[in-house]
């Protein structure tokens, strides 16, 4: 017999796998077919472990990881918000509080508080592991935009003061790798992907 507990975390594990059905605007690297939602966190998770050395300052590691893991399960209910779209961007907050409570509330209680905990930790961008997860988050939605000759980039016609004003968290974040940014979007201006 399955325990309450048991049954709460199967519940939400199992509405968390339509984190596969969410379409994100950005393409593969090596595919022209968009990414879902899973596969941006599974690769935002292998990016901060592989890139955490770039931290500014030690991290709780373990921590970041779970962020990446909970930070876009929100997009279950919410859905994705492209970045570059201003009015998807106008209530995503408001969509996002909603879908935490709800997802998040499938849990036991203290795993729906630590989990939620995460994400409004994220969100605030307050402590070193949410600045460092932020950075790579963003640094993972510009890798396939540089290595797709501008995707999504060119495809809505964002520019380059668009594209840096939206990844500057970076910097924060992670100096080493806004500088490694700051050259991406350098190129993809003089490549003529993306307008100055």
């Amino acid at each position: 017999m399955t325990s309450q507990r048991l049954s709460q975390q199967l519940a939400f594990l199992t509405e968390a796998d339509q984190l596969k059905t969410i379409l994100r605007r950005t393409s593969l690297i090596h595919d022209p077919r968009k990414e879902n939602t899973a596969e941006h966190s599974w690769h935002f998770a292998l990016m901060a472990l592989t890139l955490a050395e770039h931290a500014p300052v030690p991290l709780d590691l373990p921590r970041v990881l779970k962020i990446a893991l909970i930070h876009d399960l929100v997009e279950i209910d919410a859905g994705d918000s492209f970045v570059y779209d201003t009015s998807a961007m106008a209530d995503k907050r408001e969509r996002e509080e909603a879908a935490a409570e709800r997802i998040f509330g499938l849990l036991p209680p203290d795993q729906a508080a630590e989990y939620r905990a995460l994400w409004d930790e994220f969100e605030a961008q307050e402590t070193p592991e949410a600045r460092f997860a932020a950075a790579v988050d963003r640094l993972c939605g510009m890798l396939p935009n540089y290595k797709n000759s501008g995707g999504s980039w060119v495809e809505h016609g964002v520019s380059a003061a668009r594209v840096t004003e939206r990844n500057r968290p970076i910097g924060v974040g992670a100096p080493a790798l806004w500088e490694v940014a700051e050259g991406w979007i350098r190129e993809a201006v003089e490549k003529g992907w993306i307008s100055e």
